[in-house]
């Protein structure tokens, strides 16, 4: 009788495993549609959300070379600057443009007016460039908006 109850035994214990590794295929296969579903609609909508950069507006201007302030007051100090100005819009660049030799004149009347070793450091550079903005934001003609200047980019920084 217990030969009889043995293949019994075996094939209910198989049986099981089957049934076990049916319901653990299908478990993860439903975790893994899961899966690829939510990352399929979080890039979905992070595309969505996302909208483009606008693109940047510059304003290239010439190179500068002046005769920098120094306490020895040695003739030899002479800085050579290349700026590019970055503005929020295209109608600042054109009011910008049309009004080029006052904008040159307001920066080079402020280079030639910095000290030679403040230049020499990274925060001096920094300096110069937040007086550049604030030179450059004040209005270019009584009644006229104020320009608006994003940023201020050295293209070229020789100092001699």
């Amino acid at each position: 009788m217990s030969e009889n109850t043995l293949p019994n035994a075996r094939k209910k214990k198989t049986k099981w495993i089957v049934v076990l590794l049916v319901i653990l295929l299908a478990g993860g296969a439903a975790a893994g549609y899961y899966w690829w579903q939510h990352q399929l609609h979080n890039s979905a909508t992070a595309a969505e959300v996302i909208p483009p950069p606008p693109a940047p507006i510059f304003l290239a201007m010439e190179t500068f070379t002046v005769n920098l302030v120094n306490p020895s007051n040695d003739p030899d100090r002479v800085l050579y600057i290349g700026l590019t100005l970055r503005l929020p819009d295209e109608e600042t660049r054109i009011m910008l443009t049309n009004y080029l030799p006052s904008v040159r004149s307001r920066l080079l009347l402020l280079l030639s007016r910095q000290d030679a070793d403040a230049l020499a450091s990274e925060q001096g550079k920094e300096h110069l460039i937040a007086q550049i903005k604030q030179v450059l934001n004040e209005p270019l003609v009584a009644g006229q908006p104020r320009p608006v200047i994003t940023d201020v980019l050295f293209t070229a920084f020789i100092l001699r």
